[in-house]
């Protein structure tokens, strides 16, 4: 999965030109490097949905183009889920024909190909679309790999001891809630729950007071493994299909109270909301990076561990949080950037590592099963990841660049998370735009 090829060529040019975004403009997150997929249909219609390939500010309607375009047995096979708007049967085919297909796109939309008459119809304008989860989404695990998160978070309960003993040799995570993920635009609900006022002994019930987001990255399992056969480090990639922004979306005075013993439960199973665009692994094959420990720190067991991930197991993808809150909205104002990381600094272990762990017991992963990262910030003071660091647990209100404070969300706030790769010798890609949208 970290192999470079044809695909990735700095050089290669698409013929997608539109009037306000070129496929080869450098500035584009979906350069004809990147060729990430969807699920979406026409804005307004009751057209099935469909997998589509973005392109500069197009999308690629799969299931037109297989009709217009000529294929080989092998590719026509790949293709055939794809066309029938199944991206989990896609998954699960393998990588062989991830990269079968992938390079038959890139072919296919590059300058000077053949196909270019017949494909050229099969674009929509993807601001013309509507988008929905780009596969059937099974399970949903979260982890806790921020380093930083975890021991600022740390810092803010248990000052003299913020990370647990356990947090630098075993990868810890939790089983969320798959039925409440939802899309880029999703509107959500200020959850209701128990909370603890300070001082008090009584609980009281309703709204969050101290509503959150929180900036990850999620991971989308291709292929499955068998109950009861773990999936080794030299494989773990290969079962790997993808990478999409996740914001999980926290309740952080209804966590307080609820989390012990057994940690989260409806502090965090009220939102998730997930870009509509999965990069694929293989496009960020050119931003892979080593992975290493700090100095003094234990390094993995040995089944968390081997050479290809200590030489490349990271990839480096930039990370940006910014607001924008209904005042911002109403005056045309530009939302505002609360935070920058990078998910090479930020986290303590790899995908690679998480995908090998939670096998290790026994557990079969499916194709769509998501993983979260947890929350990716930063190593430095205002790269937090969350609000709950960024205004330390409520005790340092933000000021925006219009005067407003904020210590949580208030109802209204549209919260956007953006990620992006770049390196030299490769053409920059991104993820799109994952947003969400605070009511009360």
């Amino acid at each position: 999965m970290n192999h470079l090829d044809a695909t990735h060529d700095p050089a290669l040019r698409s013929w997608v030109v539109s009037a306000n975004n070129s496929a080869n403009d450098g500035a584009t997150d979906f350069p004809i490097q990147n060729l990430p997929y969807a699920r979406a249909r026409r804005a307004g219609t009751d057209e099935p949905w469909r997998i589509m390939v973005a392109i500069g500010d197009q999308a690629l309607d799969l299931a037109a183009a297989v009709l217009a375009a000529e294929h080989t047995e092998a590719q026509a096979a790949a293709l055939a889920p794809l066309v029938r708007g199944d991206l989990n049967a896609f998954m699960a085919r393998g990588p062989a024909d991830w990269q079968l297909v992938r390079a038959s796109l890139s072919r296919a939309l590059a300058v000077g190909s053949p196909a270019e008459a017949a494909l050229a119809p099969c674009l929509i304008a993807q601001s013309a679309l509507e988008f929905t989860l780009p596969c059937t989404i099974g399970d949903y695990t979260d982890f806790y790999t921020g380093i930083h998160h975890a021991t600022t978070v740390g810092k803010l309960f248990r000052p003299d001891n913020p990370l647990l003993p356990n947090y630098q040799w075993v990868p810890i995570g939790y089983h969320g809630r798959a039925s409440s993920i939802g899309i880029s635009g999703q509107t959500v609900r200020r959850p209701q729950g128990q909370t603890l006022p300070p001082g008090s002994t009584t609980p009281q019930f309703g709204p969050c007071k101290r509503l959150d987001y929180e900036l990850e990255l999620g991971l989308l399992v291709g292929t499955a493994n068998a109950l009861g056969e773990p999936v080794p480090m030299e494989a773990a990639e290969a079962h790997l299909f993808g990478v999409v922004l996740l914001n999980d979306w926290s309740a952080r005075d209804v966590q307080a109270w609820e989390y012990q013993p057994l940690g989260p439960f409806l502090s965090k199973n009220f939102a998730t909301t997930i870009s509509p665009w999965i990069v694929t692994m293989a496009a960020l094959a050119p931003f892979r990076v080593p992975f290493t420990r700090p100095e003094g720190d234990p390094q993995p067991l040995p089944y968390l561990d081997n050479a290809m991930n200590r030489a490349s197991g990271a990839i480096d993808i930039a990370l940006t949080v910014q607001i924008e809150t209904a005042a911002m909205a109403r005056d045309g104002q530009a939302p505002a950037t609360l935070s920058h990381s990078r998910w090479s600094e930020a986290a303590y272990w790899t995908a690679a590592q998480l995908l090998t762990h939670h096998t290790v017991g026994g557990c079969n992963l499916q194709p769509g099963d998501l993983f979260g990262t947890g929350t990716l910030s930063g190593p430095a003071a205002g790269q937090g990841g969350s609000l709950l660091e960024l205004s330390m647990g409520g005790k340092a209100p933000i000021t925006l660049p219009n005067g407003e404070q904020r210590t949580f969300l208030a109802d209204g706030d549209r919260v956007i998370l953006r990620g992006r790769c770049a390196a030299a010798g490769a053409a920059a890609i991104g993820f799109g735009e994952c947003g969400g949208r605070v009511m009360g």
